[in-house]
C-alpha cells in the first residue's frame, strides 16, 4: 500500500554512519518536513570503513570522528532533531542482551511513535551483496528492543529505577525486505536523500550516488503510481492510530 502516515516522533536505529541515508533518507526528509521530530541512533562508529593500505589501526579513532561529522552533516540535511552515537566497534557487532537493553533505554527516553530498522532476516541481496553482519545484528537488537522490551515493565526492570518507564512503539518500519507491504512516495525528497548521502564523502563516490539512489528508488516505485519510493514491511502495533497525521 502507499503510505501517507506521518509519526509525531520517529527513531532510526542503524549499524553504521550512512546506513540510514542509503536506505530511508527520503522517508526521513518527508516526515521531518511534515513536522516529525526525528532521532537517529548509530550503533557503531564506522571505524573500520577504510581499505586504504596506508592506514592502520591507529587511523580508527580519526576515522570514527570523521564519520560522526559526516553523519551530523547528513542529519542536518534531512532535518533530524537529535543524533545518538553509541560507538560500538565497527565489524564486531552482536545482538547481545546488553545492546538490546541500551536500545530499550533510548526508546523509553525518546518515546518514538515509530522506529525504523533494517531487516534482521536479510542475508543475501541478489547475487552481488552479502548483507553486513553488523546490519543484521543491529536490526535484530532494534526489533527486540521495540518488542517486547520497550513496552514490558519488568523486562530490564532496573531501568525503572533510572526513571525509564515502559513505552509502546506504535509502528515498526523494516527496510531491506524482499517482501515489502508499504511504499513511501519520496518523489519530492529524493534530491534531499541524495544530498544527505553525499555528505558521507569518505565512504561513497559523491558524483555517482545520485544515479544509484534514483535507480533504486525508481525500481521500488514500479507500478505504484509515483516516480520514486522507499519500501518497507510495516508492523502496526496500535491500529487505532492508523490515520493519525
Amino acid at each position: 500500500m502507499s503510505d501517507e502516515y506521518t509519526p509525531k516522533i520517529a527513531m532510526s536505529i542503524q549499524a553504521h554512519p550512512d546506513d540510514q541515508e542509503f536506505s530511508i533518507g527520503g522517508t526521513i526528509s518527508k516526515w521531518t518536513k511534515a513536522g516529525c521530530e526525528f532521532i537517529t541512533v548509530v550503533i557503531t562508529s564506522g571505524d573500520s570503513g577504510s581499505n586504504d593500505p596506508s592506514k592502520g589501526a591507529e587511523y580508527k579513532p580519526e576515522l570514527a570522528k570523521l564519520r560522526e561529522g559526516e553523519q551530523l552533516a547528513a542529519n542536518n540535511v534531512l532535518g533530524v532533531k537529535e543524533t545518538v552515537f553509541m560507538r560500538y566497534p565497527d565489524g564486531e557487532l552482536e545482538p547481545t542482551i546488553a545492546l538490546r537493553k541500551e536500545l530499550t533505554r533510548l526508546i523509553r527516553k525518546y518515546k518514538p511513535d515509530t522506529v525504523l530498522s533494517g531487516n534482521p532476516e536479510a542475508w543475501f541481496y541478489g547475487n552481488e551483496y552479502l548483507n553486513h553482519p553488523d546490519h543484521r545484528a543491529a536490526a535484530r537488537a532494534a526489533c527486540e528492543a521495540v518488542f517486547p522490551s520497550a513496552g514490558s515493565r519488568l523486562v530490564f526492570a532496573d531501568l525503572l529505577a533510572e526513571g525509564f518507564e515502559p513505552h509502546e512503539v506504535k509502528r515498526l518500519y523494516v527496510h531491506g525486505t524482499d517482501k515489502p507491504d508499504t511504499w513511501v512516495d519520496i518523489s519530492e525528497t529524493i534530491d534531499t536523500k541524495v544530498k544527505a548521502l553525499q555528505q558521507h564523502a569518505s565512504q561513497v563516490p559523491v558524483d555517482e550516488v545520485e544515479k544509484w539512489m534514483k535507480d533504486w528508488a525508481k525500481e521500488d516505485a514500479k507500478d505504484k503510481g509515483f516516480e520514486y519510493a522507499e519500501s518497507y514491511r510495516v508492523m502496526i502495533f496500535k491500529k487505532e492510530e492508523e490515520h493519525e497525521k
